[in-house]
């Protein structure tokens, strides 16, 4: 079950060495005869860690289970996108020592190396190879903040991400161009935002006026775009395609209220970076701005084979894997969207969709079970370009736009589809080959 840790010159730039874990004395004490304070705590620290690290309701609640259950403490967890109730109890002492806590957090964000650190550090615990004050120490010392030299990556991952989604796409190279430059300034307005909370707020509308301001001014002076389509690849880090994925998947599995409220966020930021759009598009009529538009895509197929590995490279860091995952996490976005490609090909783009969510979850669970680290550095980026973000933000700009009902309708169906053969996948999969780990 131990993953030995990284050595530092492995680690992701910005991220905290793991404490060094020594070997454990003939007197060691068994965390699970540690105080019911101490225990307690422990399972409150690693549940708000992997919350953090966006896990899903259904994995989190089962992996703080497990871990109570190793401690010899009864736990009963209700997670939600921001917050938690844990409700705890000595089985020793039942009725006696009943104690809940509730945790209102922040949203979680990707983060596949603190997300392994921390799996790595409750496998420890529940080994009884760490006692909870070292296991306390390893955790803390994952908060160590970004340098700048992490901070310039994750924009230049913004700047990557959209140069590759406008090359997938096969536009053409004033596009891919403009698409790149909006996916650099919008990295620097999410650094921006870290800094600035009340930022935070509005991140996705003063993105998409950003990215759309920029199109519009391009297409007026310089050359025609294919404006919506690069305003989409500019934002498609934004999109929250895999947040909506998660959110269906939350309710399928009977989290009625995480899946409710996870979709409920997932459609409001698709509406904000409408919105934004919507403000830029208004502003250049008034200014008397007429951008040519264009429906182009002259590039050939090498480009987007190029374009694809440098989406996966981009998503490698977005999420923050660790440099020693850095070939899986890019094997595993490139494989999903080929499976994809091909299958769509072969047998209509839903049974592509479908295939490459369930071989994919799949392949999770196979790397969980028998490399002992958590699924989700295969599973989370080998689903993330089959996310439907870019699908409903292009038809709630057609619909706007267009003042068009049908055009929304049909957008709405598209969403649908991809959504249906996502959830079909990631449940087939997880029934193929089922995994022994939640995360």
């Amino acid at each position: 079950m131990h993953n030995p840790p990284p050595t530092p010159d492995l680690l992701p730039p910005g991220a905290a060495a793991p404490v060094s874990i020594p070997a454990p004395a003939a007197s060691t004490i068994p965390s699970s005869s540690a105080s019911y304070a101490a225990r307690v705590n422990f399972v409150i620290e690693l549940a708000r860690r992997l919350h953090a690290y966006g896990t899903t309701a259904p994995r989190l609640e089962g992996a703080i289970s497990a871990v109570a259950h190793t401690l010899r403490l009864e736990c009963e967890p209700w997670s939600n996108p921001t917050g938690m109730i844990l409700t705890f109890s000595d089985p020793q002492r039942p009725g006696d020592s009943d104690t809940t806590r509730v945790l209102r957090l922040p949203l979680g964000e990707n983060d596949l190396h603190r997300l392994s650190e921390t799996d790595r550090i409750a496998e420890e615990v529940m080994a009884d190879r760490l006692d909870l004050a070292a296991a306390h120490a390893a955790m803390r010392a994952l908060d160590r903040p970004p340098s700048p030299r992490a901070r310039a990556m994750q924009v230049l991952g913004y700047g990557l991400a959209a140069t590759a989604i406008a090359g997938l796409l096969r536009l053409p190279w004033l596009d891919i161009g403009v698409s790149g430059i909006n996916g650099l300034l919008i990295g620097l307005l999410v650094q921006a935002s870290d800094m600035r909370p009340r930022l935070r707020e509005g991140l996705e509308a003063i993105a998409a006026t950003l990215a759309a301001s920029v199109a519009i001014l391009v297409a007026s002076f310089v050359a025609p775009l294919n404006q919506n389509t690069v305003i989409i690849a500019s934002l498609i880090v934004l999109l929250p395609g895999l947040a909506l994925t998660n959110a269906v998947n939350e309710l399928t599995s009977q989290h009625l209220v995480s899946g409710t409220a996870r979709f409920a966020g997932a459609v409001t930021t698709v509406l904000k970076l409408a919105i934004g759009t919507v403000i830029a598009l208004y502003f250049a009529d008034l200014l008397g701005l007429h951008p040519d538009v264009r429906a182009w895509r002259p590039q050939p197929v090498w480009v987007e084979w190029g374009a694809l590995a440098l989406a996966a490279f981009a998503f490698a860091v977005l999420f923050r894997a660790d440099r020693r995952d850095y070939p899986k996490v890019m094997a595993a976005a490139a494989g999903g969207y080929l499976i994809s490609r091909f299958g769509g090909l072969a047998f209509g783009s839903p049974a592509g969709i479908f295939l490459a969510a369930l071989v994919m979850t799949a392949a999770g669970n196979a790397y969980a079970r028998w490399w002992q680290r958590p699924g989700a550095i295969i599973r989370v980026p080998g689903i993330i370009m089959l996310v439907p973000g870019s699908t409903s933000l292009r038809g709630l700009l057609t619909l706007l736009q267009q003042q068009d009902v049908n055009a929304g309708q049909d957008a709405l169906l598209a969403v649908l589809n991809i959504l249906l053969a996502l959830i079909a996948g990631l449940v087939f999969g997880n029934l193929l080959l089922p995994t022994r780990r939640n995360l």
